[in-house]
């Protein structure tokens, strides 16, 4: 018999904090990134997903959204670790996750075939890992505030 589990992605600030200064002390040493190395944007905030289960199978995203909006979510890798390095391009997974809204009281929108395919892959990193870390961008009207966003998974009971 299988249930259902929803998982919320939590902001983490302390982390979304440390890469901002990473970004700011370069800009005020005059000095560039290394190369290939992936900094935060002014409009991206580092989220997290914890897996109480680590056997997951993929259902559904749920996505609220603010009237016209747009929210790109990017996963890392399990070969990032925060508190040793510095994240890299190599080290973000495709596809991302891109939902939006276009107008007032339509739906939450989305790559149906990609975020499916993102999905199964967080489904099966789960198996490996008991955190994963993801950039939320935030686009056009809406903020880290403004959206509430989860996966919902199926477990074997």
């Amino acid at each position: 018999m299988s249930s259902e589990l929803e998982v919320s992605f939590r902001p983490d600030l302390d982390l979304t904090e440390f890469m901002r200064q990473r970004v700011q002390s370069l800009q005020q040493r005059g000095q560039k990134r290394q190369e290939g190395e992936r900094l935060l944007c002014p409009n991206e905030t580092v989220y997290q997903l914890d897996f109480s289960k680590q056997s997951l199978k993929f259902s559904r995203w749920s996505v609220c959204l603010p009237d016209i909006s747009r929210l790109t979510i990017t996963a890392t890798s399990q070969l990032w670790t925060p508190d040793l390095t510095n994240l890299m391009n190599r080290q973000l997974l495709e596809p991302a996750g891109v939902f939006w809204r276009g107008e007032k009281d339509q739906i939450v929108q989305f790559y149906e075939a990609d975020s499916y395919e993102f999905g199964e892959r967080i489904a099966e990193l789960a198996k490996i890992r008991k955190v994963m870390y993801f950039l939320f961008a935030f686009g056009e009207g809406c903020n880290s505030e403004t959206v509430n966003c989860s996966i919902i998974f199926t477990t074997d009971s």
